[in-house]
């Protein structure tokens, strides 16, 4: 009951986590806007809300640009007059060997997974302080909580980056009312796979290593999710692999940092293989 009468922003919310977190937001009672690049694809899962008798709009943003971002928060906030939770959700995933990346690869992995959650707390922060309350949602990964050798460095970099700000935030932002958390998914059954940037691998060969991890549905991850940020969890992690390899990693370093090693050569394998 607590996101009823609540206006959320979901960016990502056309596809994946994003759309599965937009349906549970509305079926559980809030005002929900669907942000997404994809706007008509927005429009879609909005008006499929509607029909239901939930509440939720379709709108445009591009979270690689700060204005984009900044307007989606302003109209939002001028329509529904506050902006109680703010889902940082977008992002691309893309795999390649660090030999493969050029600078444009660095470049809108960055734009996207780090600038695009940088502009949306930002943004939301400015008006939840004004408020004294809010929530800021950040998806990381649980390439976040521990190196990925499969996703690749730059995968790893962005997810890392977007979990040391979230934990950074965190205590700093309670002091002043809102709330901080930081969703680490392991492989969720999405189109992630289909829209992910492959460097100099073949697509099909690494969709069947990553599915071999196990695979959790977006409806199943999304009520894990709105389930610790009911608790205000810092981090909230999903699945039990990603569970098992966090521990470990913190565990162990050395360990991890072997096993590790055996799934870079197994990469590397793909890489050559075409």
């Amino acid at each position: 009951m607590s996101f009823e009468n609540k206006t959320a922003i979901v960016t990502g919310g056309a596809s994946g986590i994003g759309r599965a977190l937009c349906q549970e937001l509305a079926q559980r009672g809030a005002r929900v806007v669907v942000a997404d690049i994809n706007a008509a694809a927005a429009r879609q899962v909005a008006s499929a809300l509607t029909a239901a008798h939930w509440q939720a709009v379709g709108a445009y943003v591009d979270v690689s640009q700060k204005q984009s971002v900044q307007t989606l928060v302003n109209e939002t906030v001028a329509h529904y007059g506050r902006l109680d939770y703010m889902f940082n959700n977008a992002g691309i995933g893309l795999v390649a060997d660090l030999r493969d990346m050029t600078l444009e690869y660095w470049r809108r992995i960055v734009d996207i997974n780090l600038w695009g959650v940088i502009y949306g707390t930002t943004a939301a922060y400015h008006i939840m302080l004004q408020q004294g309350a809010g929530h800021i949602v950040n998806t990381a990964s649980a390439a976040g909580l521990f190196p990925s050798a499969a996703l690749g460095t730059a995968y790893t970099t962005t997810k890392h980056a977007v979990v040391g700000l979230s934990t950074a935030l965190r205590p700093e932002a309670a002091q002043l009312g809102v709330k901080v958390s930081v969703v680490c998914p392991g492989v969720v059954n999405t189109n992630i796979f289909d829209a992910m940037t492959y460097v100099n691998v073949e697509p099909k060969q690494v969709r069947a290593l990553m599915s071999a991890v196990g695979l959790i549905e977006p409806a199943q991850c999304a009520r894990i999710i709105l389930r610790g940020v009911l608790r205000n969890q810092a981090i909230i992690p999903i699945t039990w692999q990603a569970r098992v390899m966090w521990w470990l990693y913190r565990i162990s370093p050395a360990l991890y940092d072997l096993l590790m090693r055996r799934v870079a050569k197994e990469f590397r394998t793909l890489r050559q293989s075409i």
